[in-house]
């Protein structure tokens, strides 16, 4: 497997470290906080690196054995670039609004699905006899499915493990996850709860640069683990040995950056 490395100044420079203003935060996020600067909590990043490590180790381990990513974010900043992650890494995504039942109720959700897809063949049929108003309806309801499910429209089962981004405003994801046993990565800021989450990544989860971190590093992860099975598969050799640096262990936070914190 080749994971990349977790830099602590590139979390520093992306803004990971900002949580929320403190009378915000959850108490089981205690031990994830660094300090407090100017009424903003502060994460501490050394446990970041060592826990984004793990969490990208337990990706590679999945994709590596074939298994699928759900990656789940709905909010406005993350949506389009967990969309553009999965796209790109041959996974799966819900990045619009996350219907009760996406797991529980999966046999709902498949009718939703072949809905979807008989609404898409009626509305690109060019003999069909429909009038304006009723392409416009069968338009609608097709565009309305196509937001909800077009990132899980391919799933034949539940996936092998999910990635969140803010776990506090996926709830329902969350939950239904944990009620089928389907392992969460999840980024947890400081108003989160980490006890609901299998594997934790403390961090900012409403900073766009935050998020494109993120998002490179398991991109990063994913496509190496495909490259690798690929290159097993035609030529044969033997595995790559995984590259290990030495990640510094002193948190530099420059109080001077409070300004830039996000999500307050």
């Amino acid at each position: 497997m080749s994971i990349p490395n977790v830099i602590l100044k590139d979390l520093v420079d992306a803004g990971v470290h900002f949580g929320h203003k403190s009378q915000r935060w959850n108490p089981k996020m205690l031990k994830y906080i660094h300090s407090t600067r100017e009424n903003v909590h502060i994460i501490n990043l050394n446990q970041t690196v060592q826990m984004m490590q793990e969490a990208l180790a337990v990706i590679d381990g999945v994709v590596s054995k074939g298994g699928k990513v759900l990656f789940v974010a709905t909010k406005k900043q993350a949506a389009s670039k967990i969309a553009d992650l999965a796209k790109d890494t041959n996974q799966y995504f819900v990045n619009h609004r996350w219907l009760g039942g996406m797991l529980t109720n999966w046999s709902t959700i498949t009718k939703s699905i072949k809905k979807m897809k008989e609404l898409e063949t009626l509305k690109s049929n060019p003999n069909n006899e429909f009038t304006k108003k009723e392409i416009l309806k069968i338009s609608n309801q097709h565009e309305k499915l196509v937001k909800s499910l077009s990132g899980i429209s391919e799933m034949k089962k539940s996936p092998d493990l999910l990635f969140i981004i803010d776990t506090k405003l996926e709830h329902i994801a969350v939950s239904e996850a944990n009620h089928l046993n389907i392992p969460i990565i999840g980024i947890v800021d400081t108003n989160c709860d980490p006890d609901l989450i299998d594997y934790p990544i403390p961090g900012n989860d409403d900073s766009r640069r935050s998020i494109d971190l993120y998002c490179n590093l398991i991109r990063e992860t994913i496509n190496s683990s495909n490259n690798e099975i690929n290159f097993q598969e035609s030529k044969k050799l033997d595995q790559p040995e995984i590259r290990e640096e030495n990640v510094s262990s002193e948190m530099n936070v420059n109080s001077n950056n409070v300004n830039e914190q996000n999500g307050s």
